[in-house]
């Protein structure tokens, strides 16, 4: 009894006992999440940070290679954009080496390194002037002008997106520099962030003299630029790269210059930005509006046409039939509001309407008129075709009849004559068919040969048939 008492009290001080987790625990669990992602996002081990500044301070020279791959890029990218090409453009986007200058001057930035600044400033200039001054050449002696340079026109119209791409594009590039083990990261971002298309577009824009082109293909270069060495210098404060020189002075110039640079650059795409949002909403309840409404009252909208100004967007919608009373253009301006447009954004072209209408309706009267009569005439020729080749049919018909019966006439013996006509080929040449009558001959008995001969010319020209072939069957009575 007693150890069956000592069992079960050895039982019971052995149950787990349910417990919330106390602050202890939870503390725990937070530490043990916070190393968990630290380890994720550690990247000392796999951190080369001499070869990066090897490699970046390579990237700033301009000199030997550096100048004739700089040529071979501006060569393609004119070319890609001339002819519209994106593989083409995006080869010239691979081999461009302008993104060097651009990371040097990030990069020095961070590590307080003027000399690396001054020289990428220096060899940057020296690369964009070479390559406005190279693709303003091609394009003034190009005979090639596009009546629609879609690749040119998206260079010209940079939004706060060309700032998202080519600051996430640096933050890559800076990091692949930075990492021992490269990959193909850097020419992603050479993509991504294009450099040499925009200014290749400039060149266009001086060529032609157009300031949209030149301004606002200079403005997506200057984003592109900023921002990429704008995330190399973050990247590099991030990675805690040692520092050359230390001065407060230029520290703070650095950062009043910075925060200059970047306002001027962000404002503008920003504002550009807005404006497509709002011009492709527009552009879309414009289309959805005139797919539910597609009349106003015995109106058809037949056409649209969407109009953008700094102040406002405006919808001209073409009509086509009876103007449409008072009454029907305020529905239609009430129902236009449900799809976010307002009245005074909608221009009703009704011009002329009853004539426009009457125009297209003696249009379309004239065009049936013109095709039932050139089926008219199809079938009348037709009919005389067949007409003729009845009358030919009919009169060869006829003239066989005759020759029949003057050939009865001149031989009693002959009992049957069969005239047809045909076609015959020979080996020598099969691909030449030639037109040759055959005439049976039934009688009673053979006739002599010299019959058959003088038979035989007579037919040719009673027949007027060069060629003529009598067959002489005897069927005795």
């Amino acid at each position: 009894m007693e150890n069956f008492s000592y069992l079960c009290i050895s039982v019971w001080q052995s149950k787990p006992t349910t417990r919330k987790p106390n602050s202890t625990t939870r503390d725990m669990a937070s530490k043990t999440l916070k190393q968990r992602l630290r380890r994720l996002v550690n990247m000392a081990d796999d951190l080369d940070r001499e070869g990066a500044d090897l490699s970046i301070r390579g990237g700033v020279r301009f000199q030997g290679a550096n100048v004739f791959i700089l040529a071979c890029a501006i060569v393609v990218a004119s070319v890609g954009l001339n002819v519209n090409s994106i593989p083409v453009i995006i080869g010239a986007m691979l081999i461009s080496p302008v993104m060097g200058p651009i990371l040097g001057f990030g990069f020095g930035l961070a590590i307080k390194d003027n000399p690396l600044v001054k020289s990428s400033i220096k060899n940057f200039l020296v690369m964009v002037a070479i390559s406005i001054g190279a693709s303003t050449l091609y394009f003034l002696l190009s005979p090639l002008r596009l009546e629609n340079p879609t690749e040119l026109l998206a260079r010209t119209n940079p939004t706060i997106y060309d700032v998202l791409i080519a600051l996430f594009g640096g933050f890559a590039g800076m990091l692949e520099q930075s990492r021992r083990q490269k990959g193909t990261v850097l020419s992603g971002v050479a993509i991504a962030t294009a450099l040499m298309p925009p200014l290749c577009t400039v060149g266009y824009g001086l060529s032609l003299l157009n300031a949209r082109y030149l301004f606002g293909a200079l403005y997506l270069f200057l984003i592109n630029s900023v921002f990429i060495a704008m995330a190399t210098f973050l990247t590099a404060k991030y990675l805690h790269y040692p520092v050359v020189a230390e001065s407060d002075t230029l520290r703070r110039l650095s950062r009043r210059s910075i925060t200059l640079v970047l306002l001027i650059i962000i404002v503008p795409s920003i504002y550009s930005a807005v404006q497509i949002v709002r011009e492709s909403n527009f552009s879309r309840h414009v289309q959805q509006l005139v797919a539910a409404h597609g009349t106003i009252g015995r109106s058809l909208v037949y056409d649209h046409k969407v109009h953008f100004s700094s102040r406002h967007a405006t919808a001209e919608l073409l009509l086509a039939g009876p103007a449409p009373t008072d009454r029907e253009l305020e529905n239609f301006y009430r129902a236009a509001e449900n799809f976010g447009i307002m009245r005074n954004q909608i221009i009703i072209n009704d011009q002329n309407l009853v004539a426009s209408f009457a125009a297209i309706e003696s249009d379309m009267v004239r065009d049936i008129y013109q095709a039932s009569e050139q089926r008219a005439t199809a079938l009348a020729d037709s009919v005389a075709r067949l007409s003729d080749s009845l009358s030919a049919y009919r009169s060869q018909t006829a003239a066989a009849d005759a020759v029949a019966r003057e050939v009865m006439v001149q031989y009693p013996a002959v009992r049957r004559v069969v005239v047809a006509d045909g076609r015959t080929l020979t080996a020598e040449n099969p691909s030449k068919p030639a037109s040759q009558s055959l005439v049976l001959v039934e009688t009673a008995k053979a006739l002599p040969p010299a019959d058959l001969q003088r038979l035989e010319a007579w037919l040719r020209v009673r027949l007027n048939q060069p060629q003529v072939a009598v067959v002489q069957t005897v069927t005795p009575q």
